[in-house]
Protein backbone atom coordinates (compact mmCIF):
# COMPACT_ATOMS: atom_id res chain seq x y z
CA UNK A 1 0.00 0.00 0.00
CA UNK A 2 1.24 3.52 -0.82
CA UNK A 3 1.84 6.09 1.89
CA UNK A 4 -1.49 7.58 3.00
CA UNK A 5 -2.45 10.86 1.40
CA UNK A 6 -1.95 14.27 2.90
CA UNK A 7 -5.21 16.16 3.36
CA UNK A 8 -6.25 19.75 2.78
CA UNK A 9 -9.59 20.56 4.40
CA UNK A 10 -11.88 23.44 3.43
CA UNK A 11 -14.04 24.61 6.32
CA UNK A 12 -16.62 27.38 6.10
CA UNK A 13 -18.06 29.79 8.62
CA UNK A 14 -21.54 28.89 7.36
CA UNK A 15 -23.43 27.14 4.60
CA UNK A 16 -23.02 29.00 1.33
CA UNK A 17 -19.65 30.47 2.31
CA UNK A 18 -17.94 28.97 -0.74
CA UNK A 19 -16.59 25.61 0.44
CA UNK A 20 -17.78 23.61 -2.57
CA UNK A 21 -16.39 25.82 -5.30
CA UNK A 22 -13.12 26.45 -3.41
CA UNK A 23 -12.67 22.69 -2.99
CA UNK A 24 -13.33 22.28 -6.72
CA UNK A 25 -10.80 24.98 -7.58
CA UNK A 26 -8.13 23.49 -5.30
CA UNK A 27 -8.65 20.09 -6.91
CA UNK A 28 -7.98 21.61 -10.32
CA UNK A 29 -4.94 23.57 -9.08
CA UNK A 30 -3.48 20.39 -7.58
CA UNK A 31 -4.09 18.51 -10.80
CA UNK A 32 -2.27 21.25 -12.73
CA UNK A 33 0.73 20.67 -10.47
CA UNK A 34 0.81 16.98 -11.22
CA UNK A 35 -0.50 15.90 -7.82
CA UNK A 36 -2.66 12.76 -7.65
CA UNK A 37 -5.63 14.40 -5.93
CA UNK A 38 -9.17 13.35 -5.04
CA UNK A 39 -12.09 15.12 -3.31
CA UNK A 40 -13.92 13.92 -0.21
CA UNK A 41 -16.96 14.99 1.79
CA UNK A 42 -18.01 12.65 4.57
CA UNK A 43 -21.66 13.69 4.44
CA UNK A 44 -23.55 15.84 2.01
CA UNK A 45 -27.16 16.97 2.27
CA UNK A 46 -28.52 17.67 -1.18
CA UNK A 47 -31.07 16.51 -3.72
CA UNK A 48 -28.53 17.13 -6.48
CA UNK A 49 -26.92 13.75 -7.16
CA UNK A 50 -25.05 11.88 -9.89
CA UNK A 51 -24.68 8.21 -10.77
CA UNK A 52 -21.14 6.85 -10.33
CA UNK A 53 -19.40 3.47 -10.00
CA UNK A 54 -20.04 1.82 -6.64
CA UNK A 55 -19.04 -1.33 -4.82
CA UNK A 56 -19.31 -4.84 -6.27
CA UNK A 57 -19.69 -3.38 -9.74
CA UNK A 58 -23.05 -1.79 -8.94
CA UNK A 59 -23.76 1.88 -9.63
CA UNK A 60 -24.26 4.28 -6.75
CA UNK A 61 -25.02 7.94 -6.23
CA UNK A 62 -23.08 10.81 -4.69
CA UNK A 63 -23.69 14.53 -4.32
CA UNK A 64 -23.19 16.51 -7.50
CA UNK A 65 -20.58 18.73 -5.82
CA UNK A 66 -18.21 15.80 -5.28
CA UNK A 67 -18.92 14.57 -8.80
CA UNK A 68 -17.77 17.91 -10.21
CA UNK A 69 -14.79 18.03 -7.84
CA UNK A 70 -13.65 14.64 -9.10
CA UNK A 71 -13.88 15.86 -12.70
CA UNK A 72 -11.84 18.91 -11.73
CA UNK A 73 -9.25 16.60 -10.15
CA UNK A 74 -9.12 14.50 -13.30
CA UNK A 75 -10.23 11.27 -11.60
CA UNK A 76 -13.22 9.00 -12.00
CA UNK A 77 -16.00 9.94 -9.54
CA UNK A 78 -16.76 7.14 -7.05
CA UNK A 79 -18.96 6.55 -4.03
CA UNK A 80 -16.08 6.79 -1.53
CA UNK A 81 -15.80 10.50 -2.34
CA UNK A 82 -19.18 11.13 -0.67
CA UNK A 83 -20.01 8.07 1.44
CA UNK A 84 -23.06 9.60 3.13
CA UNK A 85 -25.65 11.51 1.12
CA UNK A 86 -28.80 12.75 2.82
CA UNK A 87 -31.60 13.57 0.38
CA UNK A 88 -34.30 15.70 2.08
CA UNK A 89 -37.83 14.42 1.51
CA UNK A 90 -39.66 16.53 4.10
CA UNK A 91 -38.62 19.12 6.67
CA UNK A 92 -38.08 16.37 9.24
CA UNK A 93 -37.01 13.40 7.12
CA UNK A 94 -34.24 12.50 4.67
CA UNK A 95 -33.39 9.47 2.61
CA UNK A 96 -30.00 8.08 3.64
CA UNK A 97 -27.72 7.00 0.81
CA UNK A 98 -24.81 5.05 2.32
CA UNK A 99 -21.78 4.43 0.12
CA UNK A 100 -23.92 4.94 -2.94
CA UNK A 101 -27.04 2.93 -2.05
CA UNK A 102 -30.26 3.79 -0.24
CA UNK A 103 -30.41 2.40 3.31
CA UNK A 104 -34.07 2.34 4.30
CA UNK A 105 -33.41 1.26 7.90
CA UNK A 106 -30.99 4.12 8.55
CA UNK A 107 -33.39 6.53 6.86
CA UNK A 108 -35.97 5.75 9.55
CA UNK A 109 -33.57 6.16 12.49
CA UNK A 110 -33.21 9.42 14.49
CA UNK A 111 -30.12 11.46 13.60
CA UNK A 112 -28.14 10.93 16.79
CA UNK A 113 -28.82 7.19 16.83
CA UNK A 114 -27.53 6.62 13.33
CA UNK A 115 -24.56 9.00 13.57
CA UNK A 116 -22.01 6.40 14.75
CA UNK A 117 -22.89 4.01 11.93
CA UNK A 118 -22.63 6.75 9.33
CA UNK A 119 -19.31 7.92 10.75
CA UNK A 120 -17.87 4.40 10.62
CA UNK A 121 -18.79 4.06 6.93
CA UNK A 122 -17.40 7.52 6.16
CA UNK A 123 -14.10 6.71 7.86
CA UNK A 124 -13.84 3.46 5.91
CA UNK A 125 -14.34 5.33 2.64
CA UNK A 126 -11.85 8.04 3.59
CA UNK A 127 -9.14 5.50 4.37
CA UNK A 128 -9.69 3.73 1.05
CA UNK A 129 -9.53 7.00 -0.84
CA UNK A 130 -6.44 8.23 1.01
CA UNK A 131 -4.58 5.01 0.26
CA UNK A 132 -4.83 5.65 -3.48
CA UNK A 133 -3.89 9.34 -3.74
CA UNK A 134 -1.19 11.83 -2.78
CA UNK A 135 -3.64 14.51 -1.65
CA UNK A 136 -7.27 14.50 -0.56
CA UNK A 137 -9.08 17.84 -0.65
CA UNK A 138 -11.84 17.59 1.93
CA UNK A 139 -14.96 19.72 1.95
CA UNK A 140 -16.52 20.37 5.33
CA UNK A 141 -20.21 20.93 5.93
CA UNK A 142 -21.88 24.02 7.37
CA UNK A 143 -19.49 25.18 10.08
CA UNK A 144 -17.00 23.23 12.23
CA UNK A 145 -17.97 25.43 15.20
CA UNK A 146 -21.49 24.14 15.85
CA UNK A 147 -20.77 23.34 19.49
CA UNK A 148 -24.20 21.77 20.03
CA UNK A 149 -23.32 19.16 17.39
CA UNK A 150 -19.60 18.75 18.11
CA UNK A 151 -19.91 15.37 19.84
CA UNK A 152 -21.42 13.82 16.70
CA UNK A 153 -19.76 16.00 14.05
CA UNK A 154 -17.92 13.45 11.96
CA UNK A 155 -18.18 15.60 8.81
CA UNK A 156 -15.91 18.40 10.04
CA UNK A 157 -14.20 17.45 13.29
CA UNK A 158 -13.85 13.67 13.14
CA UNK A 159 -12.83 13.78 9.47
CA UNK A 160 -10.15 16.33 10.32
CA UNK A 161 -8.78 14.02 13.02
CA UNK A 162 -8.81 10.99 10.69
CA UNK A 163 -6.84 12.99 8.14
CA UNK A 164 -4.43 14.44 10.70
CA UNK A 165 -3.62 11.05 12.16
CA UNK A 166 -3.36 9.28 8.81
CA UNK A 167 -1.19 11.41 6.55
CA UNK A 168 -1.16 14.99 7.84
CA UNK A 169 -3.66 17.85 7.65
CA UNK A 170 -3.89 21.52 6.83
CA UNK A 171 -7.15 23.48 6.85
CA UNK A 172 -8.43 26.75 5.43
CA UNK A 173 -11.51 28.58 6.66
CA UNK A 174 -13.61 30.53 4.14
CA UNK A 175 -16.23 33.20 4.84
CA UNK A 176 -18.68 35.06 2.62
CA UNK A 177 -17.73 38.71 3.11
CA UNK A 178 -20.64 39.88 0.96
CA UNK A 179 -23.01 38.90 3.79
CA UNK A 180 -21.23 41.15 6.27
CA UNK A 181 -19.61 40.20 9.58
CA UNK A 182 -16.87 38.11 7.96
CA UNK A 183 -14.12 38.99 10.44
CA UNK A 184 -16.37 38.13 13.38
CA UNK A 185 -17.39 34.88 11.68
CA UNK A 186 -13.77 33.90 11.09
CA UNK A 187 -12.60 34.80 14.58
CA UNK A 188 -15.63 33.23 16.27
CA UNK A 189 -15.23 29.99 14.34
CA UNK A 190 -11.51 29.82 15.19
CA UNK A 191 -12.27 30.51 18.86
CA UNK A 192 -14.84 27.70 19.04
CA UNK A 193 -12.68 25.07 17.30
CA UNK A 194 -11.49 22.22 19.54
CA UNK A 195 -8.02 22.96 20.88
CA UNK A 196 -6.49 19.90 19.21
CA UNK A 197 -7.56 21.13 15.75
CA UNK A 198 -6.77 24.85 15.96
CA UNK A 199 -3.14 24.38 14.97
CA UNK A 200 -4.30 22.69 11.73
CA UNK A 201 -5.89 25.94 10.54
CA UNK A 202 -3.35 27.45 8.15
CA UNK A 203 -5.27 30.36 6.67
CA UNK A 204 -8.45 32.40 6.38
CA UNK A 205 -10.05 33.14 3.00
CA UNK A 206 -12.49 36.00 2.35
CA UNK A 207 -14.90 35.13 -0.45
CA UNK A 208 -17.25 37.17 -2.68
CA UNK A 209 -15.53 40.52 -2.11
CA UNK A 210 -16.61 43.55 -4.14
CA UNK A 211 -14.36 46.60 -4.23
CA UNK A 212 -10.79 47.53 -3.35
CA UNK A 213 -9.19 44.84 -1.17
CA UNK A 214 -6.85 47.48 0.25
CA UNK A 215 -9.80 48.96 2.14
CA UNK A 216 -9.99 45.83 4.31
CA UNK A 217 -6.95 46.98 6.29
CA UNK A 218 -6.33 46.81 9.21
CA UNK A 219 -8.89 43.97 9.58
CA UNK A 220 -6.70 41.09 8.28
CA UNK A 221 -3.73 42.19 10.38
CA UNK A 222 -5.83 42.50 13.54
CA UNK A 223 -7.44 39.13 12.91
CA UNK A 224 -4.01 37.52 12.63
CA UNK A 225 -2.89 39.21 15.86
CA UNK A 226 -5.91 37.80 17.66
CA UNK A 227 -5.77 34.28 16.25
CA UNK A 228 -2.29 33.73 14.88
CA UNK A 229 -3.87 32.72 11.56
CA UNK A 230 -3.22 34.85 8.43
CA UNK A 231 -5.75 35.92 5.79
CA UNK A 232 -4.18 34.20 2.78
CA UNK A 233 -6.63 35.33 0.13
CA UNK A 234 -9.45 37.68 -0.78
CA UNK A 235 -11.49 36.23 -3.63
CA UNK A 236 -13.63 38.54 -5.78
CA UNK A 237 -17.34 38.17 -6.39
CA UNK A 238 -17.72 36.08 -9.53
CA UNK A 239 -21.25 35.15 -10.53
CA UNK A 240 -20.52 33.73 -13.97
CA UNK A 241 -17.92 31.09 -13.13
CA UNK A 242 -20.12 28.35 -14.60
CA UNK A 243 -20.20 25.90 -11.68
CA UNK A 244 -23.72 24.91 -10.57
CA UNK A 245 -24.84 25.81 -7.07
CA UNK A 246 -24.68 22.87 -4.68
CA UNK A 247 -27.96 23.38 -2.83
CA UNK A 248 -31.22 25.09 -3.62
CA UNK A 249 -31.94 27.89 -6.05
CA UNK A 250 -29.47 30.51 -4.82
CA UNK A 251 -29.63 32.45 -8.09
CA UNK A 252 -33.33 33.08 -7.62
CA UNK A 253 -33.57 35.94 -10.08
CA UNK A 254 -33.94 35.59 -13.82
CA UNK A 255 -30.65 35.16 -15.66
CA UNK A 256 -29.47 35.36 -19.23
CA UNK A 257 -27.29 37.29 -21.63
CA UNK A 258 -27.84 39.18 -24.87
CA UNK A 259 -31.08 40.04 -26.60
CA UNK A 260 -33.86 37.75 -25.32
CA UNK A 261 -34.91 35.17 -27.91
CA UNK A 262 -36.35 32.46 -25.66
CA UNK A 263 -37.77 32.56 -22.12
CA UNK A 264 -37.55 29.28 -20.20
CA UNK A 265 -39.35 28.98 -16.85
CA UNK A 266 -38.27 26.15 -14.53
CA UNK A 267 -40.84 25.41 -11.82
CA UNK A 268 -38.96 25.73 -8.50
CA UNK A 269 -40.88 23.19 -6.45
CA UNK A 270 -40.14 22.72 -2.72
CA UNK A 271 -38.49 19.33 -3.32
CA UNK A 272 -36.70 20.17 -6.56
CA UNK A 273 -33.82 17.83 -7.38
CA UNK A 274 -30.94 17.77 -9.85
CA UNK A 275 -31.36 21.45 -10.60
CA UNK A 276 -27.64 21.63 -11.41
CA UNK A 277 -28.45 20.17 -14.84
CA UNK A 278 -29.94 23.54 -15.85
CA UNK A 279 -26.65 25.42 -15.40
CA UNK A 280 -25.82 25.26 -19.14
CA UNK A 281 -29.07 27.04 -20.01
CA UNK A 282 -27.86 30.13 -18.16
CA UNK A 283 -25.00 30.37 -20.64
CA UNK A 284 -27.00 30.00 -23.87
CA UNK A 285 -26.95 33.36 -25.71
CA UNK A 286 -30.41 34.90 -25.89
CA UNK A 287 -31.99 32.44 -23.44
CA UNK A 288 -33.59 33.93 -20.33
CA UNK A 289 -33.95 31.46 -17.45
CA UNK A 290 -36.57 32.06 -14.76
CA UNK A 291 -37.22 30.08 -11.56
CA UNK A 292 -40.99 30.15 -11.21
CA UNK A 293 -43.05 29.69 -8.04
CA UNK A 294 -46.25 31.51 -9.07
CA UNK A 295 -48.46 31.65 -12.16
CA UNK A 296 -47.38 35.27 -12.63
CA UNK A 297 -43.77 34.13 -13.05
CA UNK A 298 -44.88 32.01 -16.03
CA UNK A 299 -46.28 34.95 -17.96
CA UNK A 300 -44.35 35.44 -21.18
CA UNK A 301 -42.55 32.08 -20.89
CA UNK A 302 -41.91 30.26 -24.15
CA UNK A 303 -41.10 26.98 -22.41
CA UNK A 304 -42.15 25.56 -19.06
CA UNK A 305 -39.93 22.93 -17.46
CA UNK A 306 -41.01 20.64 -14.61
CA UNK A 307 -37.73 19.43 -13.06
CA UNK A 308 -36.89 16.38 -11.00
CA UNK A 309 -38.42 16.02 -7.55
CA UNK A 310 -37.47 14.14 -4.39
CA UNK A 311 -41.16 13.95 -3.43
CA UNK A 312 -43.38 14.05 -6.48
CA UNK A 313 -46.70 13.78 -4.64
CA UNK A 314 -45.80 16.66 -2.33
CA UNK A 315 -44.64 18.86 -5.19
CA UNK A 316 -47.76 18.03 -7.18
CA UNK A 317 -49.93 19.12 -4.26
CA UNK A 318 -47.88 22.32 -4.02
CA UNK A 319 -48.38 23.01 -7.76
CA UNK A 320 -52.12 22.79 -7.29
CA UNK A 321 -52.12 24.97 -4.19
CA UNK A 322 -50.26 27.69 -6.12
CA UNK A 323 -52.54 27.44 -9.16
CA UNK A 324 -49.56 26.43 -11.27
CA UNK A 325 -51.32 23.30 -12.54
CA UNK A 326 -53.88 25.41 -14.39
CA UNK A 327 -51.19 27.72 -15.77
CA UNK A 328 -49.19 24.76 -17.08
CA UNK A 329 -52.28 23.24 -18.72
CA UNK A 330 -53.14 26.57 -20.34
CA UNK A 331 -49.59 26.89 -21.65
CA UNK A 332 -49.78 23.42 -23.24
CA UNK A 333 -53.29 24.05 -24.60
CA UNK A 334 -51.91 27.09 -26.42
CA UNK A 335 -49.44 24.80 -28.19
CA UNK A 336 -46.39 26.02 -26.27
CA UNK A 337 -43.68 23.57 -25.18
CA UNK A 338 -43.73 21.86 -21.79
CA UNK A 339 -40.86 19.63 -20.69
CA UNK A 340 -40.92 17.25 -17.72
CA UNK A 341 -37.75 15.60 -16.44
CA UNK A 342 -37.96 12.47 -14.24
CA UNK A 343 -40.30 13.56 -11.41
CA UNK A 344 -41.62 16.24 -13.76
CA UNK A 345 -42.45 13.55 -16.32
CA UNK A 346 -44.35 11.63 -13.65
CA UNK A 347 -46.38 14.73 -12.71
CA UNK A 348 -47.37 15.23 -16.36
CA UNK A 349 -49.00 11.78 -16.51
CA UNK A 350 -52.56 10.67 -15.83
CA UNK A 351 -51.95 9.13 -12.44
CA UNK A 352 -49.36 8.03 -9.86
CA UNK A 353 -49.65 4.96 -7.63
CA UNK A 354 -47.62 4.60 -4.44
CA UNK A 355 -49.33 2.13 -2.07
CA UNK A 356 -46.15 1.52 -0.02
CA UNK A 357 -45.17 5.19 0.28
CA UNK A 358 -41.76 5.06 -1.45
CA UNK A 359 -42.26 8.60 -2.76
CA UNK A 360 -43.96 10.02 0.33
CA UNK A 361 -47.30 9.32 1.99
CA UNK A 362 -48.85 6.04 0.77
CA UNK A 363 -51.67 6.43 -1.75
CA UNK A 364 -53.48 4.02 -4.05
CA UNK A 365 -53.74 6.47 -6.91
CA UNK A 366 -53.12 10.18 -7.28
CA UNK A 367 -54.19 12.21 -10.31
CA UNK A 368 -51.40 13.79 -12.34
CA UNK A 369 -51.66 16.84 -14.59
CA UNK A 370 -53.08 14.70 -17.41
CA UNK A 371 -50.87 16.14 -20.15
CA UNK A 372 -49.24 12.81 -21.06
CA UNK A 373 -51.17 9.48 -21.25
CA UNK A 374 -48.85 7.79 -18.77
CA UNK A 375 -49.20 5.98 -15.45
CA UNK A 376 -46.45 5.71 -12.84
CA UNK A 377 -46.07 3.22 -10.00
CA UNK A 378 -43.45 3.60 -7.28
CA UNK A 379 -41.41 0.56 -6.32
CA UNK A 380 -38.79 -0.29 -3.70
CA UNK A 381 -35.96 -0.75 -6.18
CA UNK A 382 -34.29 2.54 -7.04
CA UNK A 383 -32.97 2.78 -10.57
CA UNK A 384 -29.45 4.17 -10.79
CA UNK A 385 -27.88 4.11 -14.24
CA UNK A 386 -25.83 6.15 -16.65
CA UNK A 387 -27.13 5.75 -20.17
CA UNK A 388 -26.79 6.78 -23.78
CA UNK A 389 -30.20 8.21 -24.67
CA UNK A 390 -31.36 8.58 -28.27
CA UNK A 391 -34.34 10.60 -29.53
CA UNK A 392 -36.35 8.93 -32.30
CA UNK A 393 -39.35 10.66 -33.88
CA UNK A 394 -39.92 13.88 -31.99
CA UNK A 395 -42.35 16.30 -33.61
CA UNK A 396 -43.48 19.92 -33.55
CA UNK A 397 -41.67 22.08 -31.00
CA UNK A 398 -39.30 19.20 -30.24
CA UNK A 399 -38.63 18.03 -33.81
CA UNK A 400 -35.04 19.33 -33.74
CA UNK A 401 -34.19 16.53 -31.31
CA UNK A 402 -35.00 13.73 -33.76
CA UNK A 403 -31.96 11.50 -34.13
CA UNK A 404 -29.95 13.28 -31.42
CA UNK A 405 -28.06 11.06 -28.96
CA UNK A 406 -26.69 12.21 -25.62
CA UNK A 407 -25.23 10.83 -22.41
CA UNK A 408 -27.48 11.09 -19.38
CA UNK A 409 -28.33 9.41 -16.09
CA UNK A 410 -31.39 8.11 -14.26
CA UNK A 411 -32.11 8.26 -10.51
CA UNK A 412 -35.66 7.20 -9.71
CA UNK A 413 -38.08 4.89 -7.92
CA UNK A 414 -41.02 5.23 -10.34
CA UNK A 415 -41.80 2.90 -13.23
CA UNK A 416 -43.88 4.45 -16.03
CA UNK A 417 -46.08 2.87 -18.69
CA UNK A 418 -47.93 4.40 -21.63
CA UNK A 419 -51.72 4.14 -21.21
CA UNK A 420 -52.63 4.63 -24.87
CA UNK A 421 -50.94 5.13 -28.20
CA UNK A 422 -48.64 7.80 -26.82
CA UNK A 423 -45.43 7.19 -28.72
CA UNK A 424 -42.06 6.77 -27.06
CA UNK A 425 -39.59 9.29 -28.45
CA UNK A 426 -36.53 8.62 -26.29
CA UNK A 427 -34.87 5.27 -25.65
CA UNK A 428 -31.94 4.13 -23.56
CA UNK A 429 -28.91 2.16 -24.72
CA UNK A 430 -30.93 -1.08 -24.47
CA UNK A 431 -33.78 0.31 -26.57
CA UNK A 432 -36.16 0.72 -23.61
CA UNK A 433 -38.49 3.76 -23.72
CA UNK A 434 -37.51 6.56 -21.32
CA UNK A 435 -39.32 9.50 -22.95
CA UNK A 436 -42.75 10.28 -24.45
CA UNK A 437 -44.34 13.14 -26.36
CA UNK A 438 -47.94 14.26 -26.76
CA UNK A 439 -48.36 17.43 -28.81
CA UNK A 440 -46.12 20.16 -27.32
CA UNK A 441 -45.56 18.17 -24.11
CA UNK A 442 -42.39 16.10 -23.75
CA UNK A 443 -41.42 13.98 -20.75
CA UNK A 444 -38.03 12.31 -20.32
CA UNK A 445 -36.44 10.19 -17.61
CA UNK A 446 -32.87 11.08 -18.59
CA UNK A 447 -31.23 13.78 -16.50
CA UNK A 448 -28.31 15.78 -17.85
CA UNK A 449 -29.44 16.24 -21.44
CA UNK A 450 -28.79 20.00 -21.34
CA UNK A 451 -25.17 19.18 -20.56
CA UNK A 452 -24.87 17.61 -24.02
CA UNK A 453 -23.39 19.85 -26.73
CA UNK A 454 -25.46 17.93 -29.30
CA UNK A 455 -28.73 18.73 -27.51
CA UNK A 456 -27.81 22.40 -27.08
CA UNK A 457 -26.92 22.70 -30.75
CA UNK A 458 -30.15 21.01 -31.83
CA UNK A 459 -32.45 23.10 -29.60
CA UNK A 460 -30.68 26.46 -29.57
CA UNK A 461 -28.02 26.36 -32.28
CA UNK A 462 -25.54 27.32 -29.59
CA UNK A 463 -22.24 26.26 -28.12
CA UNK A 464 -21.70 27.02 -24.44
CA UNK A 465 -18.56 26.77 -22.28
CA UNK A 466 -17.99 23.30 -20.91
CA UNK A 467 -17.65 22.37 -17.24
CA UNK A 468 -13.92 21.95 -17.74
CA UNK A 469 -13.74 25.64 -18.67
CA UNK A 470 -15.48 26.47 -15.37
CA UNK A 471 -12.91 24.42 -13.42
CA UNK A 472 -10.08 26.33 -15.06
CA UNK A 473 -11.79 29.67 -14.39
CA UNK A 474 -12.06 28.85 -10.69
CA UNK A 475 -8.48 27.59 -10.51
CA UNK A 476 -7.22 30.75 -12.23
CA UNK A 477 -9.05 32.87 -9.66
CA UNK A 478 -7.54 30.94 -6.75
CA UNK A 479 -4.02 31.15 -8.18
CA UNK A 480 -4.42 34.88 -8.75
CA UNK A 481 -5.96 35.86 -5.40
CA UNK A 482 -4.53 33.44 -2.83
CA UNK A 483 -1.01 34.16 -1.63
CA UNK A 484 1.36 32.10 -3.79
CA UNK A 485 3.58 30.96 -0.92
CA UNK A 486 0.55 29.98 1.15
CA UNK A 487 -0.86 28.01 -1.79
CA UNK A 488 2.48 26.28 -2.25
CA UNK A 489 2.44 25.27 1.42
CA UNK A 490 -1.14 23.98 1.22
CA UNK A 491 -0.52 21.87 -1.87
CA UNK A 492 3.22 21.20 -1.53
CA UNK A 493 4.66 17.75 -1.26
CA UNK A 494 7.09 18.55 1.57
CA UNK A 495 4.83 18.88 4.59
CA UNK A 496 3.63 16.19 6.98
Amino acid sequence: MNRAARSLMVWGTSSGAGKSWLTTALCRVARRRGIAVAPFKAQNMSNNARVVPGGQGEPGEIGSAQYFQALAAGVLPEVDMNPVLLKPERDTASQVVLQGRVDAALSRMPWRERSDRLAAAARESFHRLASRHELVVIEGAGSPAEINLAEHDYVNLATARWARDLGGLQCVLVSDIDRGGAFAHLYGTWALLPQDLRHSLSGFVLNKFRGDAGLLAPGPQQLQELSGVPVIGTLPMRRDHGLPEEDGVFDDGASGSGAVKLRVAVIATPHISNLDEFQPLKRVPGLWLVWARTPAALEGADWIVLPGSKQVSGDLAWLRAQGLDQAIRAHAAAGRPVLGICGGLQMLGEHLSDPAGFDGEPHAQLAGLGLLPLGTRYEACKKLVRTRATFTRTQGAWSALSGVAADGYEIRHGSTQALSSCGAVLQDAQGEPIGWQHGPVLGVYAHGLFESPAVLRALFGAEVPLLDDAFDTLADMVEEHIDARALDRLLGKDWT
